[in-house]
């Protein structure tokens, strides 16, 4: 079997042995890859700092029956260097990369979209040219977005009428009329649904001005959503350090519940 090449984001690794690793890789033409790199826990070892989670490589594997064999590193961003200094960015980078594993689905189904979104949300967390919950809140949009299980934002999400709507709710697929209003959908404050629109559209100076208290909301919204499809809760999410706790339909939100609460609300972490 002959060797392959492909750009990949290193999502996670373990130890293997006593001297090597299984590093889990996101490619841009082969998906999700799963391979041994060979002595790279050894000091001597050529390209172990290279294989790091957050990295961004050009990577040359050997086909192997169960795990492919890791052959040659070269680094095309260091974005680890931006990221692990600093606690907020680093849970914000782990739950982007923990969101990459679990929308990728099965290994070696091609994902193209995902690991650029991937590649583009980890730079953005490394400059620091953007506060790091509206990229994760952003990135989540556009993850489900290609997964199809992007919530129904400027239109219901049963009879499509256009709104704006003035509830939400996990379940029902986003925000919802009036009319087709289920019971125990969420009320989010004025501006939520905006501020959600506005990262699903890039338009980040109306993002950025959004208040703590829209931006907490709307946080707990799109985890909520998220988590509703993956039917489990990521863990690197509770990590994420934010400027005030937030989580749909929790204590301190703000989120109004009408009527009998939704559980699928409740999900949301807290920060």
């Amino acid at each position: 079997m002959r060797l392959y090449r492909d750009n990949a984001v290193v999502l996670r690794q373990h130890k293997l042995g006593e001297a090597d690793r299984i590093v889990t890789l996101l490619t841009r033409r082969h998906g999700l890859v799963r391979a041994v790199a060979k002595g790279v826990r050894r000091t001597r070892s050529k390209f172990g700092a290279r294989l790091e989670p957050f990295a961004h490589i050009d990577v040359q594997l050997h086909p192997g029956r169960n795990l492919d064999v890791v052959t040659q590193v070269q680094t095309l961003d260091a974005f680890a260097i931006g990221i692990v200094d600093d606690y907020g960015r680093y849970t914000t980078a782990c739950a982007i990369l923990e969101t990459a594993e679990r929308l990728a689905g099965e290994e070696r189904a091609p994902v193209p979209r995902l690991h650029a979104l991937t590649v583009g949300a980890l730079r953005a967390v490394c400059d620091r040219t953007r506060p790091p919950e509206l990229v994760f809140d952003a990135y989540l949009l556009r993850a489900m977005l290609y997964a199809g299980w992007a919530p129904a934002i400027t239109h219901c999400a049963r009879c499509d009428r256009p709104g704006p709507h003035t509830a939400f709710h996990v379940g029902a697929g986003g925000a919802v009329c009036v009319e087709c209003r289920p019971p125990g959908a969420a009320t989010p404050a004025p501006g939520v649904l905006d501020l959600m629109d506005a990262l699903n559209r890039g338009r980040w100076e109306a993002s950025e001005t959004a208040s703590a208290s829209v931006r907490s909301q709307t946080s707990g919204l799109i985890a909520a959503h998220l988590q509703w499809h993956l039917e489990r809760q990521l863990r690197t999410l509770p990590l994420i350090e934010r400027g005030s706790p937030h989580g749909a339909g929790s204590s301190g939100s703000g989120v109004r519940q009408d009527g009998d609460r939704d559980s699928t609300t409740r999900t949301a972490p807290t920060g």
